[in-house]
């Protein structure tokens, strides 16, 4: 197998890209200064505990707080605090290889005995922030290198399960056990068989200076602090990975390509040559077609040999793979055993679309179904094969009746590349809108809704172009015809972000006219309504003006005719109106004296809102406004009186 690492850097991110025989299997992105990486050891202050939880936030300078379970303090957790308290300001510190290490924690203790809200911990990210969550954290610090793995507070000496001959594992053990300091363990990682025994004792030397200039930079910084990053993402793919099978190493920027070659020179100067830096014109994951396959991170649909293809589903629960055969057909062989050769090629593509995508949580594979058990079989071991060289841990369950397989996932760092897709906001994602040969009528119908039924007068159309151009189409257009039909004036506006069947009905404010709660006719019948009762108020006070200055008009002289037995003289008797007014004046004068403040202001206040509507909408003067008031509050007190 060929293999071939790709690095594009530019001024904010590094994309990495692993090859294998010139398909892409892996794609990783390193956000520049941003930090929170896996395997960086920070010193971090509890800012929570969590009882509920059996576990603790910790604040290591991020967005959001770290999280850390009981079980991830580690069996000698209480040893690593006497570490830290040692090291800061004002303490003698303490080397781990002289100390005597404590008893360990409880299996099924809690996290309050141990962690309190301000205490200072040294803990390493296992798992960086995805979506809403922060960093994952564990205080069972490991330094890893090319061939092991150090891990302090232990003593022993572990062998990766890939390494199955006795001589290479007793070999390793004997070289671990020279160089190992106390109180210090060692992990002897698979590609440590391959390697010379002054290679492995340098690694476990160097991972030991390193962990001593982590304690030594706690006297150095507050909390929350970085003390140890991970090298970077190029360089940490070349160290878990660089074996023959690799043929080159192609970097686009200088600066990059001389890191990455002297870090290859250290751990293997045979291996210089592939590293190459890239010059051409042509963007180099474009030159590798390399930009051609990430495009295929968006497809849904993804395409195999001879007509078959997978649909790939992603939920919140789940992600789920259906495997299709299609088209294909062969006539020289039985069902069962194509079936199971589509299976087998779908299994190849699953296992590097699932590391390609990074699909963590949940993975449910549809298979084709077989009848026979031995293709069951074969098609799981085939699986088991093609996911061994995925570094995410995963488990695999065997297929059910049904032909399902079951696959679990970890998923360690963000999905690279996020799908930029919008729902369509024409069919609402459903793939279906509605046919454009009643569209005419729809919105006829809707006009005849608002000009008739609402009293509408004027009605602004939001469209597509499209459909601009068709109602609008001719001298006796559909809006012609409209506005004639209904004695509404209809305006025509074109929005490009519409869907192309989509319309909107507007007022001359941009107001929705569909939406329940609009406002605009309501304003309206209000108005009308206001209009309506000033006008009736009006003619009121007309009529009642007239009919008083008729009265005062018609004064006349009236002659009482004499009394026959009462022999006096004749004399005229006048009725006269201002003897009448006198007379009012001194019932309002009685009348007043009964009629507090607090009985008459609830008169004024009745008759003020139809007098003030009047006054504005007939422009009289505020004399008619302050006799009108007068007059209704004079009425109300005869009447009482």
């Amino acid at each position: 197998m060929n293999r071939e690492l790709i690095i594009h850097v530019t001024s904010t991110d590094i994309s990495i890209a692993l090859c294998e025989d010139k398909v892409l299997v892996e794609l990783g992105k390193d956000v520049a200064q941003t930090g929170f990486a896996v395997g960086d050891i920070y010193l971090g202050k509890v800012r929570k505990i969590m009882p509920g939880l059996n576990a603790a936030f910790i604040n290591i300078g991020h967005e959001r707080d770290a999280f850390i379970h009981y079980q991830d303090l580690g069996n000698h957790f209480p040893s690593l605090c006497k570490i830290v308290d040692s090291c800061l300001p004002s303490h003698r510190p303490l080397k781990l290889e002289a100390m005597k290490l404590d008893a360990g924690i409880e299996r099924d203790g809690k996290i309050g005995n141990y962690l309190k809200v301000g205490d200072l911990v040294m803990t390493q990210v296992t798992k960086e922030a995805i979506s809403t969550k922060g960093p994952r954290l564990t205080c069972d610090i490991s330094l890893a290198g090319r061939n092991i793995v150090l891990v302090p507070f232990s003593s022993k000496v572990f062998i990766s399960q890939k390494i199955r001959s006795n001589d290479d594992k007793k070999r390793l053990r004997r070289v671990a056990a020279k160089v190992l300091p106390k109180n210090f363990g060692v992990i002897i990682r698979t590609a440590a068989v391959n390697a010379t025994d002054l290679d492995i004792e340098q690694d476990i030397l160097a991972a030991v200076e390193k962990w001593n200039k982590t304690c030594q930079q706690i006297h150095r910084r507050t909390a929350p602090a970085l003390l140890l990053g991970e090298m970077s993402r190029a360089n940490t793919i070349i160290r878990d990975t660089l074996d023959g099978s690799f043929s080159q190493i192609c970097v686009d920027d200088e600066a990059m390509y001389n890191e990455i070659l002297s870090y290859v020179r250290s751990v293997d100067p045979s291996k210089d040559k592939i590293v190459k830096l890239y010059r051409g014109s042509v963007p180099i994951f474009d030159n590798f077609d390399i930009s051609r396959q990430i495009k295929s991170l968006f497809a849904r649909y993804v395409s195999l040999r001879r007509g078959a293809y997978l649909v790939v589903e992603s939920t919140e629960a789940m992600h789920v793979i259906d495997v299709n055969s299609g088209n294909r057909t062969k006539a020289d062989d039985n069902h069962e055993q194509t079936v199971l050769e589509v299976n087998l090629a779908a299994a190849a593509e699953i296992a590097r679309q699932v590391r390609l995508r990074d699909l963590g949580g949940i993975v449910i594979i549809d298979f084709i179904d077989m009848q026979r058990q031995q293709s069951r079989q074969m098609l799981y071991d085939e699986m088991q094969r093609l996911m061994a060289t995925d570094k995410a841990r995963h488990t695999i369950l065997p297929l059910t009746k049904f032909g399902l397989m079951q696959i679990t996932r970890q998923r360690l760092r963000p999905v690279v590349i996020q799908p930029i897709q919008d729902v369509c906001p024409t069919c609402g994602g459903t793939g279906k809108v509605e046919p454009t040969a009643s569209l005419d009528s729809r919105i006829e119908n809707q006009i005849s809704l608002l000009a008739q039924d609402h009293g509408e007068r004027y009605i602004r159309l939001v469209v597509s172009p499209y459909v601009a151009a068709y109602i609008q189409r001719g001298i006796w257009s559909l809006r012609m015809k409209w506005m004639l039909r209904y004695r509404v004036w209809i305006a025509i506006r074109v929005e490009h972000s519409l869907g192309m069947v989509d319309v909107q009905y507007q007022d001359r404010e941009g107001e929705n006219m569909l939406d329940p709660n609009y406002i605009g006719r309501r304003r309206r019948e209000e108005q009308r309504r206001r209009h309506e009762e000033a006008k009736r108020l009006s003619e009121k006070v007309r009529v009642e003006s007239k009919y008083k200055d008729t009265k005062k008009e018609s004064k006349k002289e009236v002659e009482v005719k004499p009394n026959p037995q009462k022999q006096k003289p004749k004399k005229p008797v006048y009725i006269e109106e201002q003897t009448r007014e006198k007379q009012l004046q001194r019932i309002d004068a009685e009348a007043a004296k009964s009629v507090s403040r607090q009985e008459v202001e609830p008169i004024v206040e009745e008759v003020t809102e139809s007098v003030v509507e009047e006054v504005v909408i007939e422009q009289q003067p505020a004399e008619r406004f302050q006799n009108h008031v007068a007059h209704a509050v004079k009425r109300r007190q005869r009447q009482r009186w």
